[in-house]
């Protein structure tokens, strides 16, 4: 099925990657999130924003990553290889195309990216591929276990990996690659972009009573949704609703009984999204499942479709995402 989230939560279930924080977790998508040792819309925002700023990285640099692993530049990379989409998103929103020599098979956006020499998927990208690319940076995302990431260390690769868990630690993130890469001035602007969408959003919900707001479930693959210590669960939250699935860890696979119980009064799902088996889209199990039909959402049609990407993948579109699903959630306070 056309979409990388379902295909990521597969290997996770088969791997049990160490982005899982809770037994039933499943990675949705690969992001960002270390800890920096420094002594669209919001793209072009960033470009236009870089020129007042003309912050530069003074090199020397060492940087710790989400693994523990230290790295030491003594320039900005110009060879840079990236495993995982949002990864991808954030290197090309810093104005480093060029610096981009290699990207997963996944990687879709922005639509240069598409052209870039493919190295594999993003939980074993192929190693004669990334290596025959001579890269100076291997950048992956939560996807990739850390004995995967030790092995490619193994081949001299400077492989610095990630891991979102919060809006924060993508802004976080962004930081610090404009940090490496020497494109402090494009990150700042961006990730002030980014602020700006999340107080849009604050300011339209912020006077929403507590029993104004929405109850909210979200689906993002068949038979999966989101609980508390992930992103997606903080932007349902930022947009003023409130998660039936909020009770929850991380990724969980969803007890039926439960959600019609729970009674949301919007339902959000990832667009693109069919179900391997039945060959169903995610709207129709959602809408088919036995029981569901007494759900007010459905009653009142608040199910409601939004981009895969957006909303599950922790790059610098994730503050646009925020604003989907607020507007979906609230279409009179957001505009």
């Amino acid at each position: 099925m056309k979409r990388y989230v379902w295909g990521l939560l597969l290997a996770a279930l088969l791997a049990v990657t160490s982005a899982c924080g809770a037994k039933n977790e499943a990675p949705s998508a690969s992001g960002t999130g270390a800890s920096a040792s420094p002594s669209s819309t919001a793209s072009a925002s960033a470009s236009a924003d870089a020129g007042a700023n003309d912050k530069h990285t003074e090199y020397p640099i060492t940087v710790t990553d989400a693994t523990g692993q230290s790295f030491t530049f003594d320039k900005a990379p110009e060879r840079i290889v990236s495993t995982s989409p949002a990864e991808t998103e954030m290197l090309f929103a810093l104005g480093l195309n060029d610096q981009v020599v290699g990207v997963s098979d996944y990687d879709n956006y922005p639509a240069e990216a598409t052209t870039k020499p493919k190295v594999g998927g993003v939980t074993k990208p192929n190693e004669e591929a990334i290596v025959g690319l001579t890269p100076e940076l291997v950048i992956t995302g939560i996807s990739m276990k850390e004995d995967v990431v030790a092995k490619f260390r193994e081949l001299k690769l400077s492989v610095y990996k990630t891991n979102a868990k919060t809006l924060d630690d993508v802004m976080n993130g962004i930081l610090q690659i404009g940090l490496i890469t020497d494109r402090q001035a494009q990150a700042e602007a961006l990730v002030d972009s980014m602020k700006a969408d999340v107080q849009k959003v604050k300011d339209a919900v912020g006077g929403l009573k507590p029993e104004e707001k929405k109850k909210v479930y979200v689906e993002f693959s068949p038979g999966w949704t989101v609980g508390k210590g992930e992103f997606m669960d903080e932007i349902i939250t930022l947009a003023g609703g409130e998660n039936v699935a909020g009770d929850t860890e991380g990724w969980n696979q969803i007890n039926e009984e439960t959600i019609v119980q729970r009674n949301p009064d919007v339902i959000l799902f990832t667009q693109g999204v069919k179900d391997d088996k039945s060959g169903k889209t995610l709207e129709e199990l959602i809408r088919g499942r036995s029981g569901w039909d007494q759900i007010q959402a459905i009653k009142d049609n608040r199910v409601i479709g939004l981009d895969q990407d957006l909303l599950s993948r922790p790059g610098p579109r994730l503050t646009q995402g925020l604003l989907a699903v607020a507007k979906a959630i609230y279409p009179d306070l957001v505009s």
